[in-house]
Parts: C-alpha cells; sequence; structure tokens
C-alpha cells in the first residue's frame, strides 16, 4: 500500500506561481509512475501531468504545457508540480496519484492507470 499527501494549494492571483508536492509513504519501493489530475466543480477529473518515477519520459495536458513542470525528489519520496502563469481556470482540487508496480496500466493520461490517490488539495486562482 502506498499513501499519498499533498501540499502547497491555496489562493493565488492570475499570473503568479505555486508548487504543489505530494509526499508518498509505504511501500514506495512500489512506485512506477506519479501523476496530477485535476477537477473543478461540476466537471470531471482531468489528466495534468505525469512522470515515470524512475526518471525518464513526462508527460503534460495540452492545456497546461509550457507553464507547468512536474518533477520528483527520488530519496525524499516526494513529487512536485511547479505551475508557473496561472489562469483563472486553473482552478481546481488537484490530486496527486501513483501506478504501482503490482498494477497494470496501459498509459498515464486516464485515472484508471493508477492504484492509489491523495486526498487533493485546493487551488484558486483569482483575476
Amino acid at each position: 500500500q502506498v499513501q499519498l499527501v499533498e501540499s502547497g494549494g491555496g489562493l493565488v492571483q492570475a499570473g503568479g506561481s505555486l508548487r504543489l508536492s505530494c509526499a508518498a509513504s509505504g511501500r514506495t519501493f512500489s512506485m512506477y509512475a506519479m501523476g496530477w489530475f485535476r477537477q473543478a466543480p461540476g466537471k470531471e477529473r482531468e489528466f495534468v501531468a505525469a512522470i515515470r518515477w524512475s526518471g525518464g519520459r513526462l508527460e503534460y495536458a495540452e492545456s497546461v504545457k509550457g507553464r507547468f513542470t512536474i518533477s520528483r525528489d527520488y530519496a525524499k519520496n516526494t513529487l512536485y508540480l511547479q505551475m508557473n502563469s496561472l489562469k483563472p481556470e486553473d482552478t481546481a482540487v488537484y490530486y496527486c496519484a501513483c501506478r504501482s508496480t503490482y498494477y497494470s496500466g496501459t498509459t498515464y493520461t486516464h485515472e484508471t492507470d493508477y492504484d492509489y490517490w491523495g486526498q487533493g488539495t485546493q487551488v484558486t486562482v483569482s483575476s
């Protein structure tokens, strides 16, 4: 089992920046891939960014490409999402997700590609 706890959300002005963190604990040796998703009120949860835990390939949603950066600190078992040039449409609850080596996923962009989830952190961007 892997436990995920997000932090770093808050209220920022449009054009500002925010850095989210996701601390993983438990059987962290089993982590294969990590991702960020977000969900705004009345909308479905959508993919934001993902990274292979061992390093290598990164993937971003088109809506955040060039503004957001996903990274991880392997030693600290922590995932990050650096968000720059924030827009009001970025307002949502942001969730951290993990795919373990025991779970079979085909892509990094769908909810069903992950077997562990955090509780989310609120990000609000004002005009």
